[in-house]
């Protein structure tokens, strides 16, 4: 087994800080850093000791003085119902940072869905923003995590999408289709996918086919 999948394996205890519910079934949750990692990276957290991991994107900064986590609850799953019902003082089991699909000072365009602006939001946080484009897609406007930061720091450079409401500047549909509309994407920027596994197979063919090398196309599949 090499390092980086001992890493990936071993869990140790954390205290939470906090959860909070900050859109209705959408929460975040905290716990104090001590250990450093690279913005996109993720981390398997669990419950109890001898529960099977779920692996979730880090949400804050490199420098920030904790480590967040942004979840969506799934009635029927086995770990988000009850990690919202957390309190400060619980205990939390978490793996050390790991994964490739971080971010640099390269020129990218980040493209999420859902709780995937979870990496991207930390790469914001990490002041990785320059020369990035951030593409959004939800179903419902409230949604829109972390809206008002992403605005003040991105301006035109943030581009939301809505596939059931409509409201102000936001695209009326889904991430995809508003790609589609677009003529061309430069060939020497990188593209950033996270989110829902069937937009990131849709948009990863579509910038191939738009000729885009697919060694510039990076993807994490949130479940």
């Amino acid at each position: 087994m090499t390092k980086d999948n001992t890493r990936q394996q071993m869990l140790s205890p954390v205290r939470i800080n906090s959860v909070e519910e900050i859109a209705p079934g959408a929460f975040l949750l905290s716990f104090p850093r001590n250990f450093s990692f690279s913005a996109g990276q993720v981390l398997k957290i669990a419950l109890g000791e001898h529960d099977s991991p779920r692996m979730y994107s880090i949400c804050s900064g490199e420098n920030d003085p904790e480590i967040t986590l942004l979840f969506n609850v799934k009635a029927e799953g086995s770990l988000t119902p009850h990690l919202s019902l957390s309190r400060p003082g619980d205990t939390l089991y978490t793996s050390l940072p790991f994964g490739s699909f971080s971010g640099d000072r390269h020129k990218a365009w980040w493209i999420a869905t859902g709780t995937g602006i979870a990496p991207f939001y930390s790469m914001l946080r990490s002041g990785l923003d320059e020369g990035k484009t951030l593409i959004h897609g939800v179903r419902s406007l409230n949604q829109f995590y972390f809206e008002s930061e992403l605005m003040e720091t991105l301006g035109e450079r943030y581009i939301r999408c809505c596939s059931r409401e409509q409201g102000g500047k936001v695209f009326p549909g889904r991430v995809t289709d508003y790609l589609s509309r677009l003529v061309q994407f430069p060939e020497e920027s990188k593209y950033y996918l996270c989110g829902n596994g069937m937009m990131v197979v849709e948009v990863r063919d579509m910038l191939i086919g738009r000729g885009v090398p697919f060694t510039n196309i990076l993807s994490e599949i949130y479940f």
